[in-house]
């Protein structure tokens, strides 16, 4: 996250209490141009955003599996800013943080729990302090048991517990991320003539997502240039330090968002300063991880200044996508199946500006862009065979959009 960059609410409602979402479906490779296949089911799609000036921040779409096209259901107020969402493993229940810094009369977040409807309308449980301020990003790990809240302007991560009714919990556990060492405010890798500085002042929690098993989380942190790592009690929620503790990225590099491959043994992670995609081969018995190559994720000759965004892994494990800012535009790497290094395949132009998200449906047809400054989502077809990115002429306006997730009804 780049504050500089992001519209900030400053209040809070009055009540005091309360990837790409990976679809189960597996996508199957096509050849050709991009074919659309039917739908399996009906999908509702939300989208999350920072709060507009009407109070409007969390949206409802119906999704058309022919054309990709969303259709606005709903928009619903008195959540402020919930920047990040995520969909429970059994699709019951949505979470989101709150991405603000006063909850309930502390500098902290929260984190907003709902149960999503038969017709995929929400209601609401409740709300939590997210124990640190500023929260940017949750998961929720395999069990359905924990959330996890990697609070930004806090520097921490909470282990936050999901009841049986799906409601949360007070948080389990809280780890703030150790002030030094820092990186510099530089990229040591970064584009040429590169002038992205986005965090390296103090710790920033910038995503917090356990491995397939949910034995280990990882914490992306763009002030230390590291992936912590901890082992998690799945009875406590209590995080205690890996053997590795954490993996050190380049100086400057800014790690900000990475998904795993469907073989769970290699990890992609995208660093917002450096405009780089790391790859590093994953130890499920240790939480171990290894670096084994570094790609600039902008187009051989790029100069200027640019801040990566939001990477995912196709299902189908072939194609690793990553979004760029200021550059605005999806790079496309192919992944080699016998040893997980990526090369450049092409970059897609997203029709928009500054994209800060985005998300694949879950039959794998059609991916959308979600863009903070020109306040829209973009819609793009999927070509499975080559991986590339077809726009369908579809935008839809959505004030400063954050993250946008999908459930099959």
């Amino acid at each position: 996250m780049d504050s500089k960059n992001v519209k900030h609410p400053q209040t809070f409602p009055s009540f005091s209490r309360r990837g790409f979402l990976k679809g189960a479906a597996v996508v199957a490779a096509a050849t050709g141009s991009p074919q659309l296949r039917a739908a399996s089911s009906q999908i509702v799609a939300y989208v999350g955003a920072y709060t507009d000036k009407e109070g409007n921040a969390l949206y409802i779409y119906d999704l058309n599996s022919a054309d990709g096209t969303l259709t606005r259901r709903l928009a619903i107020k008195d959540y402020p800013s919930p920047s990040s969402l995520a969909v429970s493993p059994n699709q019951k229940f949505l979470y989101a943080v709150n991405e603000i810094s006063n909850f309930s009369g502390t500098r902290n977040g929260s984190v907003t729990a709902f149960a999503i409807q038969p017709d995929g309308g929400l209601k609401f449980l409740n709300v939590v302090n997210s124990q640190g301020g500023g929260p940017a990003h949750l998961s929720v790990d395999p069990s359905g048991k924990w959330v996890f809240a990697a609070n930004y302007g806090g520097g921490s991560i909470a282990v936050v517990p999901i009841k049986t009714d799906g409601s949360l919990g007070d948080a389990a556990d809280v780890q703030a991320i150790p002030t030094s060492p820092l990186g510099p405010h530089q990229a040591q890798d970064g584009p040429p003539f590169s002038f992205a500085d986005s965090g390296h002042d103090a710790p920033h929690a910038h995503m917090a997502q356990t491995d397939p098993a949910g034995n280990f989380l990882l914490l992306s942190d763009l002030g230390t240039d590291r992936i912590y790592i901890y082992k998690l009690d799945k009875t406590t929620g209590k995080l205690t330090p890996a053997a590795q503790p954490f993996m050190q990225a380049n100086p400057g590099a800014g790690p900000r968002h990475f998904d795993f491959h469907p073989n769970g043994r290699w990890v992609y992670s995208l660093n917002e300063e450096a405009s780089t995609l790391d790859y590093l081969s994953y130890d499920a018995a240790s939480g171990g991880l290894t670096l084994q190559q570094t790609t600039s994720t902008l187009p051989p000759g790029y100069e200027g200044t640019n801040y990566s965004s939001e990477i995912h892994v196709s299902a189908d494990g072939r194609f690793v996508y990553a979004a760029n800012r200021l550059h605005n535009a999806i790079a496309v790497m192919a992944i080699d199946p016998t040893d997980g290094t990526t090369s450049f395949v092409k970059e897609f132009w997203t029709q928009g500006d500054y994209p800060r998200y985005f998300g694949i449906e879950p039959n794998g047809n059609f991916l959308y862009v979600c863009h903070s400054r020109s306040d829209n989502v973009t819609t793009f077809g999927v070509d499975h065979g080559t991986g590339h990115l077809e726009f369908t002429g579809k935008f839809t306006g959505v004030f400063n959009p954050s993250k946008i997730v999908f459930v099959g009804l």
